[in-house]
């Protein structure tokens, strides 16, 4: 049996956060069977876009985190997070984070775009669409 080293290193989230400045640009800090366990910083709005396979697990690091969601009828929704809260966006619902400043952690299996399968509109320049960056990269 082989053990990826990964899985044996320690991440102190605080020090990982202070490695990189860019905001909605995931570091993926661990990976967990097929899932990446991601950091990013929070600032402005994201894009209104959708996962249809996978819900999306949001834990607030430090900050105010909102989600915006679409319900069945259309209707939008927000949820407001603070520090230490969570919250998943289960598969298949639209949604937009957006944040006044902050720092999350994300769950998700490996790939996730951060712009979902599809999205709305054109990604804006401070959005990073991507399946995450290791730590370290710039």
């Amino acid at each position: 049996m082989s053990i990826t080293p990964v899985n044996l290193a320690v991440v102190n989230l605080s020090e990982a956060l202070a490695s990189f400045d860019d905001i909605y640009s995931p570091r993926i800090v661990t990976r967990i069977n097929d899932y990446d366990v991601r950091i990013a910083h929070a600032r402005g709005e994201h894009v209104w876009h959708v996962h249809e396979d996978t819900d999306e697990f949001f834990l607030v690091l430090d900050g105010q985190f909102n989600v915006a969601y679409r319900d069945a009828d259309g209707q939008e929704h927000t949820v407001v997070l603070r520090q230490g809260d969570t919250f998943v966006v289960p598969k298949g619902i639209e949604h937009k984070p957006s944040s006044p400043g902050g720092s999350i952690l994300m769950f998700e299996p490996t790939g996730t775009s951060t712009t979902g399968d599809r999205h709305e509109g054109e990604v804006p320049d401070h959005v990073d669409s991507t399946a995450g960056h290791a730590l370290g990269d710039s």
